[in-house]
């Protein structure tokens, strides 16, 4: 068998956009929001993304395109080396351990998309808090809701690239801007809207800290997926005649887009309706259901709420999927259905800690942490950005600059201001968190 490809610029653009625009942007984008002072929060993550994101993206694109090949083997062939093939096998492990985690969010928003259904049905009140805290604290249902998750993401990754992954793409993204735009108007239409509108877009400056400018470029790095050679492995699969600046600079403006979207959804309802925007993770599973359910035709928006929230997860879940698939499998493309369903079971059982962390694996902590917060800590704080930091590096350093030149057939200005901004800003600004990462782990 031949090796997969996307069929249309389109096609990559929306899946690379799926990838980037999951969990990070409409989970955890507006509770970091929430919790760091709102649009100074917002305006310092805009800055990173297009300042250090997008260069750091591009040059994830054009490791996978010149490559032409999984993480593992793009890195070994651009550098006549071994030794950098390290960093695709660090993505692997990286992309492994996300989805491990993930997908147990997965199963928590598709036990919240029946619990939609249900509320749609029987209108009934529900205490949405006691809800959220009885669900992730049942061993049986975290589990069972957890693989069903990674049920459907092995079947769509189990179609290919062009059969699977990007026909998916093609039908998930568009319903998921639809339906955002959707919500954003009726959340802006509520009395008070307008105090949500200015807390997440005009910028407080007080609330501005070191700490607050560093989990900005943070979230820069994990709600466009960079890091885990996520990107690398999608490029791979593109044809010589897509223009990579433009589909790296569509994937970060739908990213940004759509992050605001997720605020704009959430916190004119907040602020309208009396809540406070800094309840950190439970924002979306807690509090935003609550506001449903006091606003007309509630039950209705809040079902569209969580087929938009499965709709971004999966397409990130899928990119994470194809990480390991990709590498699994190598030259052979015949075993991809098994390969896919053999890594999902794999990620599955690695998992179930994960799933168990807020029921009967509560009381099992590392470092004060549950086996969910420390894989999520691990790979947020040190994962994303150590794989940044040597992507950076490699393409700064490793590759010649006819061959990047080639890829990106950029103006020689551009190109100058992206190849110094990979080769010295970014790995700075990235040392600088690891250090402060760092610094916060032992201390």
């Amino acid at each position: 068998m031949k090796r997969d490809s996307f069929g249309s610029k389109i096609g990559f653009i929306l899946a690379a956009a799926g990838s980037a625009i999951g969990l990070g942007a409409i989970w955890k984008f507006p509770y970091m929001a929430g919790t760091n002072g709102g649009g100074a929060f917002v305006l310092l993550f805009i800055l990173a993304t297009l300042i250090i994101g997008l260069p750091i993206l591009l040059a994830e694109f054009v490791i996978g395109r010149r490559g032409q090949a999984d993480a593992v083997t793009s890195f070994q062939r651009l550098s006549n080396t071994k030794a950098w093939a390290w960093i695709g096998r660090a993505g692997f492990v990286f992309s492994f351990i996300i989805l491990s985690f993930y997908s147990v969010v997965g199963g928590w928003i598709l036990t919240y998309l029946w619990i939609s259904i249900k509320q749609l049905v029987t209108t009934a009140t529900i205490d949405y808090e006691a809800t959220f805290t009885s669900m992730i604290a049942n061993p049986w249902q975290a589990i069972f809701a957890q693989a069903i998750f990674m049920v459907l993401t092995i079947l769509i990754v189990s179609g290919g690239i062009k059969g699977g992954i990007e026909r998916a793409s093609k039908w998930m993204m568009p319903a998921l801007f639809i339906f955002f735009i959707l919500l954003a108007i009726r959340s802006l239409s509520l009395d008070g809207a307008m105090e949500g509108v200015r807390f997440l877009l005009v910028p407080d400056w007080s609330a501005v800290t070191w700490e607050t400018a560093l989990m900005a470029l943070g979230q820069a790095f994990f709600s466009l997926s960079v890091g885990v050679s996520g990107m690398i492995t999608y490029a791979s699969y593109l044809s010589k005649e897509t223009n990579l600046p433009q589909s790296a600079s569509s994937v970060a403006g739908m990213n940004i887009f759509i992050s605001l979207l997720a605020g704009l959804v959430i916190f004119p309802a907040v602020f309208a309706l009396g809540y406070s925007p800094n309840e950190g993770p439970g924002l979306v599973f807690i509090i935003l259901p609550a506001v449903f359910g006091e606003i007309a035709f509630g039950s209705l928006f809040m079902l569209l709420f969580f087929v938009l929230m499965l709709f971004a997860t999966l397409t990130s879940s899928i990119s994470m999927l194809e990480i390991t698939v990709s590498i699994a499998i190598k030259k052979k493309y015949a075993r991809r259905r098994r390969a896919a369903i053999l890594m999902g079971i794999f990620i599955f059982i690695f998992g179930i800690p994960s799933a168990l962390s807020f029921g009967v694996l509560s009381d099992f902590t590392l470092a004060g942490r549950t086996f969910f917060d420390n894989a999520d800590y691990i790979v947020n704080n040190f994962g994303l950005p150590l794989g940044a930091l040597f992507i950076s590096l490699f393409v700064g350093y490793a590759m010649s600059n006819q061959a990047t030149q080639e890829e990106l057939n950029m103006s020689p200005v551009l190109y100058s201001i992206w190849h110094a901004t990979v080769r010295y800003l970014a790995p700075l600004l990235i040392a600088v968190i690891l250090i402060q990462k760092a610094i916060e782990a032992f201390l």
